[in-house]
């Protein structure tokens, strides 16, 4: 089996950057919810309300801060990995390139640059 050419690296590179910023972002929302309901029941003194609430609760706070931190870096990881895309993708053209390479490329290209922002929220 042949080794994989460095336009299916750099295409490879940003499909899985991408994969990866998705789950930070699902994992974010994930735990917003949680400091949310943990909120409500504090202010309402609820069931899951005990001493143990408020620590929890800011437990929970700062892994949603640490996680946040994450998406800085990792969305420039994720416009070095494009920019090295793009420029293999330039390569693989000039030298008419596997066709069926180039058009995953592409398709992997518009995923990295769909990339939104890091949250804020």
């Amino acid at each position: 089996m042949p080794a994989p050419s460095p336009l299916t690296i750099a295409t490879q590179s940003v499909q899985r950057l991408v994969k990866e910023e998705k789950s930070y972002r699902k994992e974010l929302t994930q735990q917003s919810e949680r400091i949310q309901k943990l909120e409500t029941e504090l202010k309402n003194g609820g069931e899951g309300a005990d001493g143990n609430a408020e620590f929890v609760l800011r437990q929970e706070q700062k892994v949603r801060d640490e996680t946040r931190a994450v998406f800085e870096p990792l969305n420039q990881r994720i416009e070095q990995a494009v920019q090295r895309l793009e420029e293999q993708i330039a390569a693989a053209e000039s030298e008419s390139g596997p066709a069926e390479e180039i058009k995953k490329a592409k398709e992997a290209l518009e995923l990295g640059k769909a990339v939104e922002e890091p949250p804020v929220a």
